[in-house]
């Protein structure tokens, strides 16, 4: 155990007015807050690898960072060496954020970071290290944000092969996989999938389900189907694996799909088949904290357990497992800590997403199909990206694949949902679950003035592009 502020040695019992459990957005947002506000706080993380949580470290900023740097590749350029030179700038670039976020908590007068796991020993008290070297900490109030942690398919060979990775290691390995297979076509299973074609691998993405992207309507889920098949990424959908066999330098998968058996040999295998809440090593049952099947720690609206002075933030509570709801749900708990103690997870409208292959897709709201089940009278509005006249941005950056749709209700203008896959979307989406929360019609959005030339003015043309109107 590593106790990381000076003020405190080992054996030290301490008393914090917030103990937090875990370093992500929502528990690091509580504990800065509660710290200017002069309260004593000790934030416990298990791993100096993780200050700050995932998306600093192996979620969000170095997969992001790495989708552009395989698009910076050139094809002159050596797949293997882009590769390992990319991946050390990223790491450079975490192990920047890394300390950022250690320093700027551990720097306050009020709050200490404890480097070790956590574990309940009563509703009030945890033990912070390892074997016989640990430390006690009792907190008034409790906030558990130990995030998730990869789920490994239950396939014969799979869990024991010395060429499974998770999307952790395989961001992490400085050698280009000559061939990879990615288990799951999720958002994560496509965003690396897209990512590691880009960087020169051969990519496999084996997907139970019949198609990709299952969630979303047809013709946008088939768009994107069309840019990762032109991207040189095999698409096995239907599939269930079988088994994998390690050989002396490479793995043999075997999955069967339509009934045929069909063998992929590889270099490397991706798990990207979902994340489950990292609760087993808590000893929840001693704080009286309940959980779900799954392992999620139960909370209501107002992110409390079972046990009223403890929260519960981020993915491990079960929830959308998005670094901007694990910061949404700091905003509830400091307001049920400090304000008014009205903001619940019922609040939340019109709350976007992206799945950052190239160009990315980004929705929010109802899908057609959605809204059409739900009984609403629809139009729909829709235009490929290369025929957007009102977005010469497309072309200034080469980048005119993709599609913009629109679900509007046909009877009040209310704009329902939107996918939008083109560049700059993640971008875009926000605008239009801003206009979603407030109200601003479809109309409104189309004739508003944007700079030129922005992707934001592909508005103006595709919100007036009815495709589809129910009489």
């Amino acid at each position: 155990m590593n106790t990381e502020n000076s003020h405190y040695t080992e054996n030290t019992e301490l008393h914090a007015d917030v103990l937090v459990i875990g370093f992500g957005k929502g528990g690091k947002a509580v504990a800065a807050a509660m710290g200017q506000r002069g309260k004593s706080v000790v934030l416990v993380e298990q791993s100096a690898r993780m200050y700050g949580g995932t998306c600093p470290n192996v979620g969000c900023v170095p997969t992001k960072a790495l989708v552009h740097h395989a698009n910076q590749r050139r094809p002159q350029d050596s797949p293997q060496d882009w590769y390992a030179r990319s991946v050390g700038e990223v790491q450079a670039l975490t192990s920047l954020f890394r300390a950022g976020n250690f320093d700027g908590l551990n720097g306050m007068e009020t709050v200490t970071v404890l480097t070790g796991r956590a574990r309940f020993e009563d509703p009030h008290t945890v033990s912070v290290g390892a074997g016989a070297e640990r430390l006690t900490v009792r907190g008034d109030t409790i906030l558990i944000n130990t995030g998730s942690v990869p789920v490994v398919p239950d396939v014969p060979g799979l869990a024991g092969s010395r060429y499974l990775l998770t999307s952790t290691d395989l961001i992490e390995t400085t050698t280009l996989p000559p061939r990879l297979a990615v288990i799951g076509g999720g958002y994560l299973g496509l965003e690396l999938a897209a990512v590691y074609r880009r960087f020169g691998s051969e990519v496999t993405v084996l997907e139970t389900a019949p198609d990709i992207l299952r969630h979303e309507d047809e013709d946008v889920a088939t768009a994107v189907r069309t840019i990762l098949l032109d991207e040189g990424v095999t698409l096995a959908t239907g599939v269930r694996v079988l088994e994998v066999t390690d050989g002396p330098d490479r793995a043999s998968l075997v999955y069967e799909q339509n009934g045929t058996k069909q063998t992929v040999e590889v270099d490397a295998i991706l798990a990207a088949a979902g994340r489950r809440p990292a609760t087993s090593e808590l000893n929840l049952e001693a704080a009286g904290v309940a959980v779900t099947e799954r392992g999620a720690v139960k909370v209501d609206t107002y992110l409390r357990t079972s046990r009223p002075h403890i929260f519960a933030l981020g993915d491990v509570n079960g929830g959308p497992q998005f670094t901007y709801i694990s910061l949404d749900d700091s905003r509830i708990v400091l307001d049920q800590l400090t304000g008014e103690g009205g903001r619940s997870t019922d609040d939340r409208a019109a709350v976007p997403h992206t799945l950052f292959i190239t160009p990315p897709l980004a929705t929010v709201g109802m899908t057609e199909r959605e809204a059409r089940a739900a009984g609403l009278r629809v139009k729909i509005a829709s235009q490929p990206v290369a025929e957007i006249i009102a977005m010469p941005r497309a072309y200034v950056v080469e980048e005119t694949r993709g599609m913009m749709k629109f679900v509007l209700d046909a009877e009040t203008d209310e704009i329902l949902g939107a996918a939008l896959l083109s560049t700059d979307s993640q971008e875009l989406i926000n605008t239009v679950a801003l206009a979603m929360r407030h109200g601003i019609t479809a109309t409104e959005l189309r004739t508003t003035v944007y700079t030129h030339p922005s992707s934001t003015e592909a508005f103006n043309d595709v919100l007036g592009a009815i495709v589809r109107s129910d009489p």
